[in-house]
This record gives C-alpha cells, sequence and structure tokens, in this order.
C-alpha cells in the first residue's frame, strides 16, 4: 500500500517523487530539496550537462552521484542558504533549482542562483516564475533588502530574464569567467526590496 503522505505517490501505473509544496505559482512550485535517489540521480545528470554547466560557471568541475549525495543531504542544514526544487504543478515533474546563498541576516542581502535542467521546460517562462516566487519570498518573508546575482556576458537569453524580473545592471568584472579556451565578462546585477513589486505566491493565506 502506497501512501500519498510518503516519498512517493502512484500516478498512470508509475511511482513518482513527491514533493512537498512550499511556494505555489501558476505553473510551478517551489518545494524543500531532498535527497531522494531521484533527486539524487537528476542534479548529478544535470550538474555534468554543458547546457547546465556552461552558464553557471562550473563545467570544469566533475559531479559524482556521492558528491550530489552529500550536497543534497546538508542543503536544509544551512542557515545561510534557502535552497528549493523547481517543480511543474502539472505533473510532479523536477525540472530545476533556485535558491537564495550567502544569506547575511545583518545586512539583509543574499545572492540568487537559478537553472532549468530540463530542456523542455527552457525559454517558457518557468524560470521567470521561479525567480519571482523567491523573489517574493526572500523580500516579504525572510525580510531581505537586496538579492544580486551573476552571470555570464553571452547568457543574454537569462539576462532578459532578470531585467524582466526587475533587477538592475550594476557592473561588470572584465574577463573573469574562463570558458572553452576563451575568457569572458561576469556581468554584475541586484534588486532591492523597494523595487519589487507584484503578489505570486499563490497558496499564501494572509
Amino acid at each position: 500500500m502506497i501512501s500519498l503522505w510518503g516519498s512517493f505517490c502512484y500516478r498512470k501505473g508509475k511511482y513518482h517523487m513527491k514533493y512537498f509544496k512550499k511556494l505555489v505559482g501558476d505553473r510551478i512550485y517551489l518545494a524543500p530539496k531532498g535527497a531522494s535517489e531521484e533527486e539524487i540521480e537528476k542534479f548529478t545528470e544535470w550538474m555534468n550537462d554543458f547546457q547546465v554547466t556552461d552558464y553557471t560557471g562550473r563545467t570544469s568541475q566533475i559531479m559524482t552521484y556521492a558528491n550530489e549525495k552529500e550536497y543534497l543531504e546538508n542543503a536544509g542544514k544551512n542557515t545561510d542558504k534557502r535552497t528549493f526544487n523547481i517543480v511543474s504543478l502539472e505533473d510532479d515533474k523536477l525540472v530545476g533549482t533556485v535558491g537564495l546563498e550567502k544569506i547575511n541576516w545583518i545586512e539583509r542581502s543574499a545572492v540568487l542562483g537559478i537553472f532549468i535542467g530540463d530542456n523542455d521546460f527552457r525559454s517558457n517562462g518557468y524560470g521567470t516564475e521561479a525567480i519571482k516566487l523567491l523573489l517574493e519570498y526572500g523580500f516579504r518573508y525572510i525580510n531581505l533588502h537586496s538579492i544580486r546575482l551573476d552571470l555570464l556576458s553571452v547568457n543574454e537569453r537569462a539576462h532578459k530574464c532578470y531585467l524582466k524580473c526587475g533587477f538592475k545592471d550594476t557592473g561588470a568584472s572584465r574577463e573573469q569567467i574562463f570558458l572553452n579556451g576563451k575568457y569572458y565578462d561576469e556581468l554584475h546585477m541586484d534588486i532591492l526590496e523597494s523595487e519589487f513589486e507584484g503578489n505570486y505566491i499563490r497558496n499564501k493565506n494572509i
């Protein structure tokens, strides 16, 4: 007998990982990270995929199953992080990750990181929705004042997405990232709590 309140749920003849809805949007929800076999395998796959790692600056790294397992097991223990799985509302499919890292509780600042690992969910607005959910959580629930991020200068798609979410360009570090035999500039962006607008969390009560 499979309980819907356990780690897995049964749907259409298959077992699916059950994620827990923390921040619910229109097409996705953000769930606390776990360390299930499905999550470990999927993230290990993504972190060895050039389509993902080239834009996160991690292509030179080799991520093993054991490395990813250790990272996910410790994800909820760090007080300077709030990281989430991005999950499709339609079919509870894990499609990526988004989070706030390097949280400074005195300065009320943090660094945003995100990637959409599933190719079918890229360039369809899912990243934008995930960022807006996280920004609302960061500014209105854990009382941050500023959220910043860094990105590769050639990542035009991500740059447009961040601008759409309200981030401002704040500068660049020249030839900071070495990738495929070339150096690229690293762009810096941020957004202040006073600049954030909108209501995106659909399951909030107050």
